[in-house]
């Protein structure tokens, strides 16, 4: 007979799970022992937010599951900014806490016991879209399977201790109910069809439907803007990629002049419309699973599950004219600094490999401007804007096998997870740190400089971050500034293969229009 442990397990390999991030504890031992005779490869982290990161970083870069592991009560909570980001970014992760043994539990009543407190699930309830709290050893098969259902967000498995190592019984899962997807609404047809001058608008939801976007784009000859979830849903080499946010006025324009938007795969967020300071299109056609989410944030026309673009004529349009336009417009705008930084990554990252970005100012160039020539390329934390995500989600992308990893962070947001540097090391993760040092937190720097003010508590004492990773046997390498001689050593560091660091010195960069307080809309 399996223990509630070995069920659990079972149910994680049944789901295709592959790796499971987690911090052992007093309470979740037993789990460990599970995964021991298992194929599931366990990492170990220093921190439990770091692993809920890495199941994060795993998640976007596979679009499977991605697993934390954490014990009851502060290694639960420890979690959740993690969570958080996962939920708001609307990533598949599960985390997996302990709770106080059964036995010592008595409702209503605060005891002691170690870990312990009351209504440990509640925490999670607001960042989660679904959870299970078992009480009883026969439950836990049928609320494993429940969990590790494919859902779009974040969801949570509490177990009692002892329960892990009870004899677990119980009926299997039923399974999911099949998704049903809003209907095929010939008016929707209808819209496209009277159109002038349609645009594409790309959303998260388009990462796994890439070919539906191009094929789209190619019969209407409509330019297509994406946003950060979705970068590389259309490569920038296509003639209907325009290659640049609408956060910069040529691009924008673009949805101005749109006498019909197609959202594809998004709820129109506020990050992506400068908080919907973009005008109301006259019509919006919502391709999307969720017809609410589809049409919370502007209004909606028609939503369908799906658009045949076959069922639509062919358009003749020089699309390639108006991208090509839009994008040299918008870079003679561009700071030069950043366009010589952006050139450094292009040169020294392939095609193929995952770019994770923390919220600093060389993430933001990244994630706003950097070429994707594939969907799940680009991991930002859009969501919740969560500091300290890339190191920590690196450890997770680069376990994916969906090419090399390099994570970009900044020396204040590295320090929020610079313990991991044990995990690279220790579980020898082949991708490549980069540090930005500025000396402070640079964003932050410039908001109070934009305000007239003397900096003020964003000045940061920074370690010697290359001595920092050599210490845990990770190679490193400091270079000076963000141009040539850092494009060439990111390159070596990115061919190498293995764990490395590298750290470049440089000034803070010009913060890029896709950031707040450079958005060209302006509220009224």
């Amino acid at each position: 007979m399996a223990t509630g442990a070995q069920v659990i397990v079972g149910q994680l390999e049944d789901a295709g799970v592959e790796v499971c991030f987690g911090l052992p504890g007093v309470h979740n031992l037993a789990l460990w022992d599970a995964l021991r005779a298992s194929p599931i490869r366990l990492v170990g982290v220093r921190h439990e937010q770091a692993a809920a990161y890495a199941a994060d970083g795993y998640a976007r870069a596979t679009g499977r599951l991605g697993v934390a592991l954490t014990t009851t009560g502060p290694g639960a909570a420890n979690t959740l900014g993690a969570v958080g980001e996962a939920w708001a970014s609307r990533s598949p992760v599960l985390v997996i806490a302990t709770d106080i043994p059964t036995t010592l539990r008595r409702k209503g009543v605060y005891r002691g016991v170690l870990h312990e407190m009351t209504g440990q699930h509640q925490l999670f309830d607001p960042l989660t879209v679904a959870g299970a709290v078992v009480g009883a050893a026969d439950e836990i098969r049928h609320a494993a399977a429940f969990v590790t259902e494919p859902r779009r967000g974040p969801v949570y498995l509490e177990v009692p201790t002892d329960l892990l190592s009870a004899e677990a019984n119980g009926p299997e899962s039923p399974g999911p109910p099949p998704l049903e997807l809003p209907g095929d609404d010939a008016a929707a047809y209808d819209l496209i069809e009277a159109a002038e001058r349609p645009l594409i608008w790309a959303g998260a939801g388009a990462r796994d439907r890439a070919d539906e976007v191009v094929a789209l784009a190619e019969q209407l000859t409509a330019p297509v803007l994406t946003t950060y979830g979705a970068r590389g849903v259309i490569p920038p080499e296509h003639p209907c990629c325009v290659g640049m946010p609408p956060h910069v006025e040529p691009a924008g324009r673009l949805w101005d002049e749109a006498d019909l938007v197609i959202a594809f795969g998004s709820d129109l967020d506020g990050l992506n419309t400068q908080n919907w300071l973009q005008p109301q299109p006259p019509r919006i056609v919502a391709v999307n699973v969720d017809a609410e989410d589809a049409a919370k944030n502007y209004d909606v026309d028609v939503v369908v599950g799906r658009l045949d673009a076959t069922r639509l004529r062919r358009r003749a349009a020089d699309v390639a004219a108006l991208t090509r336009a839009v994008r040299a417009e918008a870079c003679r705008a561009l700071d030069g600094r950043a366009l010589r930084f952006l050139d450094a990554i292009s040169y020294a990252v392939p095609d193929d490999a995952n770019l994770v970005c923390d919220m600093c100012i060389p993430g933001y160039w990244i994630s706003g401007f950097h070429g994707f020539h594939a969907p799940r390329k680009l991991q930002y934390p859009m969501g919740w804007g969560t500091l300290g995500f890339a190191f920590p989600a690196a450890l997770g992308a680069s376990l994916a096998g969906t090419g090399p990893t390099v994570s970009i962070s900044g020396d204040g947001g590295f320090l929020f997870a610079c313990g991991e540097l044990a995990t690279m090391a220790q579980e020898q993760l082949p991708f490549t740190a980069v540090i930005v040092d500025d000396g402070g937190y640079g964003m932050l720097r410039y908001d109070q400089q934009l305000a007239g003010e003397a900096s003020y508590g964003v000045d940061l004492a920074t370690p010697d971050f290359a001595a920092l990773a050599e210490s845990f046997g990770v190679r490193a390498q400091t270079v000076d500034g963000l141009d040539d001689d850092f494009g060439v050593a990111l390159a070596e560091h990115v061919a190498g293969g293995g764990p490395s660091v590298l750290v470049a010195k440089a000034e803070a960069l010009v913060p890029p229009p896709t950031t707040s307080p450079n958005w060209y809309r302006k509220p009224a």
